[in-house]
């Protein structure tokens, strides 16, 4: 991982996150049905397309952007798919990616830590995030780092796709419900 580095996105990198993202997430288009796929894909080309500046942390290396993930703060009105608008109570952490190629160098893991980071510097009680089953290796992620399961937090975006959420106390009591 030498040459390997965390940073804020930059407007310029916007293709590069886009084009790690859909290659990160296209692994789920084997699995889901090909209506809700494509739902998910656009999906996503619009989440990142409309991020608001300071919310992009990518993971670059040698100039090349490896891994990617957004940093909504507390209080930013999301829509979540199939579903209305939700205020985020604490900072909210959305479509980690890293690119295939780059998996197993730990670099997921170092972007989590970095949004970790931020969140405790601005001061916040937890850090959430949501995830899906299909998506196993970023749970175990979660979990080894302290993410609990907070079913209150789940959503359904389509029939039998539950989306769960997790919460990570961020050292204080009431920050777990």
């Amino acid at each position: 991982m030498k040459g390997l580095h965390v940073r804020d996105g930059r407007r310029a990198d916007a293709g590069g996150i886009e084009e790690v993202t859909l290659a990160a997430y296209q692994q789920y288009a084997a699995v889901m049905p090909p209506a809700l796929w494509n739902g998910y894909r656009q999906n996503i080309v619009s989440t990142l397309a409309a991020a608001p500046p300071g919310t992009q942390v990518v993971a670059e290396e040698d100039g090349r952007i490896v891994g990617s993930v957004l940093l909504y703060p507390p209080g930013t009105e999301i829509v979540r798919p199939g579903g209305g608008p939700m205020t985020l109570a604490y900072p909210e952490v959305r479509l980690l990616a890293v690119a295939p190629p780059a998996r197993g160098q730990g670099i997921g893991a170092l972007l989590m830590d970095e949004c970790v980071r931020r969140a405790r510097k601005s001061g916040v009680k937890a850090l959430t995030l949501h995830t899906t089953d299909m998506m196993q290796a970023a749970m175990r992620l979660y979990e080894r780092m302290g993410f609990r399961r907070l079913p209150e937090l789940d959503f359904e975006p389509a029939p039998a796709v539950t989306v769960k959420g997790y919460r990570l106390a961020l050292g204080l009591a009431d920050a777990e419900p």
